[in-house]
């Protein structure tokens, strides 16, 4: 067990996490500008994004990469400082550091040191489509990327079909008609909004259904970065999911998977021992015994 008291004197420095504007930079907070000013270096996902909001606010304190591409040899440089005292703030290019960019696995080695994690509260382009969407947002899943390969991407939105939670997804506007299309295909022709260049001079909401949104989608040149908002499964409908096997012998619902989802036999065994909640072994030989 680790507990932190974030501001008890240590002799360690901490690791804050910083979030950054999503668009506009009057979103920036004061405590925000206030760390980046104070810290020893700031560890952005591109320097040269993050000298843009430096210079914009007259900030000069150095500057050091930390990406998907170097995070892991990043690690060890940034613990020593931190073990040396001094303080570093973690930025990503827009919105919150680790959510769908990286962060996580700093934070994680700081932890296992024994290291103060601080986060401070700010801009989240997930959140605000969820809340400008108008769909319920009492419970939601956020996801971020859906995976690019189409049956992957198909296999994860049957998945997650069966919440009740509002669904929150990232799309770049290279594949957001796609996406939206697998939505349907998967998900049926559900209440949607997409959110795009949120905070920014363009911001742009548009809500319907999941059919709707395709049309406008195909109609439109799609620009900036989308948040696809998704209205979550009815408690009818997951009920229905979960029992539409009842009726089968174990053969014919692992022939449905391979006959109607094209998985491999292998695959299908799997996911019957998983509806049914069974072992494998059981599955497998009730379907080559038949």
């Amino acid at each position: 067990m680790i507990v932190q008291k974030s501001f008890e004197n240590r002799d360690e420095g901490a690791l804050y996490i910083v979030p950054t504007p999503i668009g506009n930079l009057e979103d920036i907070t004061y405590r925000a500008l206030s760390i980046l000013k104070s810290v020893s270096v700031i560890a952005a996902e591109d320097t040269r994004n993050t000298i843009k909001l430096l210079n914009h606010f007259e900030i000069s304190t150095p500057l050091i990469s930390y990406h998907e591409h170097n995070k892991l040899g990043r690690e060890d440089q940034l613990l020593e400082k931190l073990q040396n005292g001094e303080s570093i703030a973690l930025v990503s290019d827009a919105g919150m550091p680790a959510i769908s960019d990286p962060g996580y696995e700093i934070v994680k080695a700081a932890i296992e040191k024994n290291l103060s994690v601080i986060v401070l509260p700010g801009a989240n382009a997930a959140l605000c489509a969820l809340v400008g969407s108008g769909l319920p947002n009492k419970e939601f899943l956020f996801y971020g990327f859906l995976p690019r390969k189409q049956k992957e991407k198909e296999e994860e939105l049957e998945r997650l079909g069966r919440y009740k939670a509002t669904l929150l997804f990232y799309e770049s506007p290279y594949r957001v008609k796609d996406t939206l299309k697998a939505i349907q295909k998967q998900l049926g022709n559900r209440n949607i909004a997409i959110a795009r260049e949120l905070t920014k001079r363009f911001e742009e909401y548009v809500r319907g259904t999941t059919g709707e949104l395709i049309e406008w989608v195909s109609q439109h040149e799609p620009r900036g970065e989308f948040c696809i908002v998704v209205e979550g499964n009815s408690v009818e409908l997951i009920e229905e999911l979960e029992i539409w096997w009842s009726n089968l012998e174990i053969p014919k619902h692992v022939d449905h998977y391979i006959n109607e989802k094209g998985l491999s036999s292998k695959d299908a065994i799997k996911q019957v021992a998983k509806d049914r909640d069974i072992p494998k072994r059981e599955v497998y030989q009730a379907y080559h015994i038949e």
